[in-house]
């Protein structure tokens, strides 16, 4: 019954400080010409009215559902902004540097349009914090599992590149913070975002200590990485688990990926805690995949399920994609009622169920004149 569990949601306004526009003054360079040539592609001239596609009315829009319409055993806290100590866990210190030297300025870091305005150092930082604050909080007990709205997004970052609107890769600095805060040997990372999370990928592809799972669309869908047969590299060879998926790929296909192949690569790792990179793009109404709420309801189901069998409860999830914001505050929702004890979903066939109903109906009629 939802409001049978304690969940944490942590939500730091400061994340809202993350404004880049396209339409404001940008560090000159090579960059900015690439970009106004991709806008140009796009029909968009340098005067065009042009919004940076992760923008904050993307978390305000689940702030303010979950206000309007709470979910018992759900409560709000505010975050925490990482140290530099622990950015540097995943990230090279002079990746950190080049970044910070663009502190308070504006300034395009590459070419598939991910930028940074004043703000938007301050808002990593609390995003990546805001990870951090959700994972000590399943592990000193102050709560059973915990959901973290931020942004910047993170899960295109690698340990020296930022990419695809992630700066600092929130949910790597997560799990490498569990490892050394408490102490754990195996960490499992679930991303069910439609684009493939190249960076966390990238940071654990050889470290056995960490399971990386991946459902995503398929390449060329960008960022075109993610393919079956990347499986991990060297000492970390067989626990990176990739799920490339046709753009038609719906609910059904993926609680059939969760239970056919997450569930025994779980049972063969046994972590001691669970993170989601949870983007919610691959929602229909986001035109990647065809996923529905009752889809986002089922796989936090699974999850949940594995997180009380091998880690006692211990979930944390991340905010990723998800750009239409209406959608995205009502699959968060969801999520978040199955969280709380709600019973998940079972996914169907849209339409089914109609069809049944209808021949009902009309087999009743053609029965009654026999």
């Amino acid at each position: 019954m939802v409001g049978d569990r304690d969940v944490l949601v942590i939500y730091d306004e400061r994340v809202l400080l993350h404004r880049p526009e396209a339409e404001e003054p940008f560090l000159p360079g090579r960059m900015e010409k690439r970009i106004r040539s991709i806008l140009d592609g796009l029909g968009l001239s340098a005067e065009a009215k042009w919004s940076y596609p992760e923008h904050p009315g993307r978390v305000t829009a689940v702030a303010d559902l979950l206000r309007a319409e709470p979910v018992a055993g759900v409560r709000m806290a505010t975050g925490q902004a990482a140290t530099r100590e622990q950015l540097a866990r995943v990230h090279t210190v002079s990746y950190l540097e080049s970044l910070y030297e663009l502190e308070g300025k504006q300034a395009w870091l590459d070419v598939d349009t991910t930028a940074v305005s004043a703000g938007s150092l301050d808002a990593a930082e609390v995003a990546a914090g805001s990870a951090i604050a959700a994972v000590d909080a399943v592990f000193d007990g102050s709560a059973r599992s915990a959901f973290v709205i931020s942004r910047p997004p993170g899960h295109h970052a690698n340990a020296v590149r930022a990419r695809g609107f992630c700066l600092f890769n929130n949910i790597a600095v997560a799990a490498a913070h569990a490892q050394f805060q408490w102490d754990i040997e195996r960490v499992l990372i679930i991303d069910w975002d439609a684009h493939h999370g190249n960076g966390t990928q990238d940071i654990f592809a050889a470290d056995p200590s960490v399971m990386f799972f991946d459902t995503h669309r398929a390449a060329p869908f960008y960022p075109g990485t993610g393919s079956m047969e990347e499986i991990g590299e060297g000492l970390g060879e067989g626990t990176t688990v990739n799920v490339p998926l046709p753009e038609d790929a719906g609910d059904l296909a993926l609680v059939a990926a969760f239970e056919n192949i997450l569930v025994p690569a779980v049972e063969w790792f046994k972590p001691e805690l669970i993170l989601v990179s949870a983007g919610m793009d691959a929602h229909r109404n986001e035109l990647c995949l065809q996923m529905s709420y009752d889809g986002y309801s089922a796989l936090t189901g699974i999850v949940q399920r594995l997180a009380d069998k091998y880690c006692d409860g211990r979930l944390v999830m991340a905010l990723e994609g998800g750009y239409n914001p209406d959608t995205l505050a009502k699959c968060t929702r969801r999520v978040l009622e199955v969280m709380a004890g709600g019973e998940p979903a079972v996914p169907r066939e849209p339409g089914m169920e109609e069809v049944a109903e209808i021949a009902e109906f009309h087999q009743s009629a053609f029965a009654d004149m026999e």
